[in-house]
């Protein structure tokens, strides 16, 4: 059974990661080394809190099935990049059946096989798109935005537009209002209608 490295679990989370009650499941692991990073510990091999398979996090995760039930709530997988575990996820999938919502954070910034892998089993996608201005995004992120945008057409292209959020936030020092204004447009014209828009805070900055 496929296993994976977590940097944590937060239970009983309310209207913060989606509908309903939530479990986040943070995995270890990210393509990116954004400047104000929020989980650092999930890009050094210390910041690993433990190794699950997906049998061990269903059977700890499932104290709350009443909650999930009875909120429309579920599991929200984020990290560092839980896309990169798209194998896992569906086999957790399989063990917790329909019933219950799952959820990605992702900045969408992997191969898009990972994304047409989770296509079948995710309820909706909080995506954190930092910005649509490519030399924004790569002097923030390190990395280019272009897989970003192709998993995000692919997205809307299989009609998830509804169950997609996009995280549009002002980045101190590297983007402006008027940034996240053109990226909110761009993306309306793709087909995006619901977004997240709030400034970073800025206390937590990556270090190689």
């Amino acid at each position: 059974m496929k296993t994976a490295p977590l940097i944590g679990i937060s239970r009983h989370r309310l209207t913060t990661d989606g509908e309903g009650v939530t479990t986040l499941v943070a995995f270890h692991g990210c393509p990116l080394r954004c400047k104000y990073c929020l989980n650092p510990q999930s890009l050094h091999s210390e910041g690993i809190w433990k190794h699950y398979d997906c049998m061990q996090l269903y059977e700890e995760v499932r104290l709350d099935e009443l909650y999930f039930l009875a909120t429309h709530g579920g599991i929200t997988f984020g990290g560092g990049e839980p896309c990169l575990q798209s194998d896992f996820i569906y086999e957790f999938r399989q063990l917790c059946g329909q019933e219950w919502q799952l959820s990605v954070e992702s900045s969408l910034n992997v191969p898009q096989e990972n994304i047409e892998k989770l296509l079948p089993v995710i309820d909706y996608y909080i995506i954190d798109i930092k910005d649509i201005n490519n030399d924004i995004y790569q002097q923030y992120t390190g990395k280019e935005n272009e897989k970003v945008l192709n998993n995000l057409h692919y997205l809307i292209e299989h009609g998830k537009n509804e169950q997609i959020i996009v995280r549009t936030p002002i980045i101190p020092v590297y983007n402006s209002e008027s940034d996240v204004d053109n990226s909110i447009r761009l993306l309306k014209e793709m087909g995006i209608t619901q977004f997240d828009r709030f400034t970073y805070k800025t206390l937590n900055t990556y270090q190689p």
